[in-house]
């Protein structure tokens, strides 16, 4: 059965409920809804590389690692914003709902055609409005490439290309090589 579409503002509790009986993923910036794109194997398979890795080593701590469907919460100049984050760690249970978090820890976004100025631009504003975020991560799909943005560093690019480089995500203290993040992808 089809869910029919929604009024062209909707409220956060509408946005949330709208979600929780669709079929199709939506993010949400102030009252406005933007519909997601399916994932393509690729994107599929890294993202899952790298929460696995993510999962198995925050395993037994404070920090959890979440997949794809579960949302990150912002609050920009009194708009409400919500994002599907690839991959996400959140370190602390303050600001956990049932279908969001807002301390995230570390964000990942796999790159596609479609939401790679998004991505870049749009979350690179965004995102580090976050106080508990440390990295914003940037993984392309069609290449080796990961982009790490750090909070300490002032959010200065650091771009690795070689399947042989390995990656620190040190808000976990996770080393990972760009052949585990690309296992089966390249």
């Amino acid at each position: 059965m089809e869910t029919a579409a929604p009024p062209l503002l909707l409220s956060v509790e509408d946005y949330l409920k709208f979600e929780a009986d669709g079929q199709v993923r939506h993010e949400y910036i102030g009252g406005r809804i933007h519909a997601m794109a399916g994932a393509s194997e690729q994107h599929n398979l890294i993202a899952g590389n790298i929460h696995a890795a993510f999962h198995g080593h925050l395993r037994g701590g404070p920090c959890r690692a979440y997949i794809a469907d579960f949302k990150v919460r912002l609050e920009i100049n009194r708009e409400d914003i919500f994002y599907y984050p690839d991959v996400m760690v959140s370190c602390v249970r303050d600001g956990l709902e049932k279908y969001y978090l807002r301390d995230a820890r570390l964000l990942v976004e796999v790159l596609s055609d479609s939401t790679e100025a998004i991505d870049r631009r749009e979350k690179l504003i965004n995102y580090p409005q976050i106080p508990t975020l440390e990295e914003y991560v940037l993984v392309a799909q069609d290449k080796p490439e990961v982009t790490l943005l750090h909070r300490s560093e002032g959010w200065k690019p650091v771009v690795v290309t070689s399947l042989e480089d390995t990656v620190e995500f040190r808000s976990i203290k996770l080393s990972m090589t760009l052949r585990e993040i690309y296992e089966r992808v390249f």
